[in-house]
């Protein structure tokens, strides 16, 4: 199929926790589909893996190793992407800090500054960094992962839960804000996959009972073609 064909042919995608799990599965199939992503992660190396991937089916991507609790970076994020590519037409949240299952009053500082960072704060300064950029784009999309947590509270959960539903509240408020403009903005709750995060929360529980993130990320794409 030629490259004009694919309907994200020339679009450019930020996709966040790109080093592994469903944001590479992300980048992968946005890649699939013509997009060029800009992949970030902490892990240079997770992003180089990917960046494989993104080549063995004939695609590019830029590599950005990014710490999401690096708020400076964040906010230089927006620019960076208009000096370098003059656009921004994805953005796909999907990194997360799980934290510590544990009980709410044994939440340790280090654990909850860390959820906030990743959860919470993240996703207010890609939308403060990427916003403008996105609302300015023929037909921006802008897709947050998000948990069943954030609806329902769940014992032990806490500190993730507090963060996922604080940033869910954010994003619904934007998507409101925005309605009626070219820009599109989403949740999107890939349900239980086969994760390092998921294994870390649920070690007994057998991954090969779980979708993989492959068979999720066409979903979460497919809002970014709507």
């Amino acid at each position: 199929m030629a490259e004009t064909t694919l309907p994200l042919a020339g679009k450019i995608a930020l996709v966040t926790g790109a080093s592994r799990g469903l944001g590479r599965a992300v980048a992968i199939e946005l890649a699939r589909n013509g997009a060029h992503p800009v992949i970030t992660a902490r892990s240079q190396g997770g992003l180089e893996e990917t960046d494989d991937l993104i080549r063995a089916i004939g695609g590019k991507a830029t590599l950005l190793p990014l710490d999401l609790e690096n708020g400076e970076a964040l906010d230089a994020l927006g620019p960076s992407l208009f000096e370098r590519f003059r656009r921004l037409d994805i953005l796909v949240h999907c990194a997360a800090s799980l934290g510590r299952l544990t009980p709410a009053p044994h939440i340790l500082p280090r654990d909850w500054d860390d959820v906030v960072a990743v959860n919470l704060a993240a996703t207010w300064r890609l939308i403060r960094s990427c916003g403008p950029l996105l609302a300015i784009a023929e037909a921006g999309r802008a897709v947050f992962v998000t948990d069943t947590v954030a609806e329902t509270a769940r014992a032990y959960w806490g500190a993730y839960g507090a963060t996922k539903a604080g940033a869910a509240n954010l994003v619904r408020a934007w998507a409101q804000e925005v309605e009626g403009s070219r820009l599109q903005v989403a949740l999107f709750d890939p349900g239980p996959m086969a994760t390092r995060l998921r294994a870390s929360a649920m070690p007994g529980e057998d991954p090969t009972t779980l979708p993989r993130p492959e068979t999720i990320a066409p979903r979460l794409v497919g809002q970014c073609l709507a």
